[in-house]
């Protein structure tokens, strides 16, 4: 019997010392909400242009101009907080109809100049 007890204090003081090392891994900070709308603005704005340089008629600029799909993808990706948000409120700035004006055009080469100069 004596050993029975013994050994539950034993077992119970190993799963206690095991639960106390396990606390000061889990943490929780205050986020600031200016901070979290950040992060969502940039993803948001990286989307809108990865899905730009998805569209049919970017895709046959980008491949006339030698970058293939998949390396489009990838820069889009590495491109800078800056860069995403400029390409975003451009792409957005756009006509709706489908004319483009010179400045498109030529944003729409720099993003392709970006592309292939960073392969």
């Amino acid at each position: 019997m004596k050993y029975h007890t013994a050994f539950y204090r034993v077992l119970t003081a190993v799963l206690t010392t095991a639960m106390l090392a396990q606390a000061p891994l889990a943490k929780a900070d205050i986020v600031e909400t200016e901070a979290l709308n950040a992060q969502t603005q940039l993803e948001q704005d990286r989307a809108k242009v990865q899905s730009f340089v998805e569209r049919a008629s970017v895709k046959e600029k980008l491949e006339a101009m030698g970058v293939g799909g998949l390396v489009s993808q990838g820069r889009v990706d590495a491109l800078s907080e800056q860069e995403v948000h400029a390409l975003a409120q451009r792409i957005d700035a756009m006509p709706a109809g489908g004319t483009l004006s010179q400045m498109d055009m030529v944003i729409i080469l720099m993003v392709a100049i970006l592309v292939a100069v960073a392969i």
